[in-house]
C-alpha cells in the first residue's frame, strides 16, 4: 500500500496554482500588453456600451469577473479595468465592482501562495530566530497598521502587497478586511476619472492619472495613513518612554 506524506502541507501539488499565477502572469506580461491598454478601451467603447446597455446584468458579472482574472493572474491592465469600471458603470455602482473585483483576485493570489508556500515560510521564520524572528513578532503585533499602509501608501507593489502578508501569515480574514477597505480611496479616484471618460475620447485625449497626486486628493490619502500609522507609533512611544 502506498504510504501517505508524512507532511501533506509539503505536497508539490498545493504549490501548482501558485505557479500557474506566475506562468500566466509572464505570459501576459508579453502577449496582452498591447491588448488591455487604454487605446483599446477608446476603440471599443461604442460595443462596450452597447453590451452595457442591452445585458446590463451580464455586462456587470462579466466585467467582474475580467477584473478578477486580471488581478488573480496578475495581468497587465489593472488600472484600465479600474478606469472601465467608472466609464461603463458610472463612480456608483462602478466604485463597487472595482472594488469587490480587486479584492477577489488579490484573494486568490493570497490564497494560492499561503498553500503553496506560506505555512512552511512562517514555520522557517520561527525556527530561525534571533532578528528575522523579532521582524516577524513586530510585523504581527503591528499587523492592521502594516496592512492598512501597504494599500493606503502604494509604495509596495500590488502583486507583492498580496504575497508579503502570505509569507508572514497572516489571517485571511485581516486580510481581505484591510485590502477591501484599504483600496478604497484610490479605487474612488480611478473609477471617478473612468466615469468621465466619455469626454476625454471625444476630445481624442488621454486621462490625466497624475490626479491621484493634486493635494485636494493626496492629502486625504496620507491622513489615512498616519490615521492607519498611529497604533503602531503609539506603541513605539510607549516602549521608548
Amino acid at each position: 500500500m502506498t504510504e501517505m506524506p508524512a507532511n501533506p502541507s509539503a505536497s508539490p501539488w498545493r504549490k501548482l496554482p501558485f505557479l500557474l499565477i506566475l506562468l500566466v502572469a509572464g505570459l501576459g506580461a508579453f502577449l496582452l500588453r498591447d491588448q488591455l491598454s487604454f487605446a483599446q478601451l477608446a476603440e471599443h467603447r461604442d460595443a462596450l456600451l452597447a453590451l452595457r446597455d442591452q445585458h446590463p446584468m451580464g455586462a456587470a458579472l462579466g466585467f467582474v469577473l475580467a477584473y478578477v482574472l486580471i488581478v488573480g493572474f496578475s495581468l497587465p491592465g489593472a488600472t484600465v479595468a479600474t478606469l472601465t469600471g467608472g466609464f461603463l458603470f458610472g463612480l456608483f455602482p462602478g466604485v463597487v465592482y472595482n472594488v469587490v473585483a480587486a479584492t477577489l483576485g488579490a484573494v486568490a493570489i493570497f490564497a494560492a501562495a499561503r498553500m503553496g508556500f506560506g505555512d512552511r515560510f512562517v514555520a522557517k521564520l520561527q525556527e530561525s530566530g534571533g532578528q528575522v524572528a523579532r521582524l516577524q513578532a513586530g510585523l504581527r503585533e503591528n499587523e492592521w497598521s502594516v496592512l492598512f499602509l501597504m494599500r493606503l501608501v502604494p509604495v509596495v507593489p500590488f502583486f507583492m502587497a498580496n504575497l508579503i502578508p502570505a509569507f508572514l501569515g497572516v489571517r485571511l480574514h485581516r486580510f481581505v478586511i484591510s485590502t477591501a477597505l484599504g483600496i478604497i480611496p484610490g479605487a474612488l479616484v480611478f473609477t471617478s476619472v473612468g466615469s468621465g471618460l466619455g469626454a476625454v475620447f471625444d476630445r481624442g485625449e488621454t486621462p490625466d492619472l497624475g490626479v491621484i497626486f493634486a493635494p485636494q486628493v493626496l492629502l486625504p490619502m496620507l491622513g489615512l495613513a498616519a490615521l492607519a500609522a498611529l497604533p503602531m507609533l503609539l506603541r513605539f512611544w510607549r516602549r521608548a518612554g
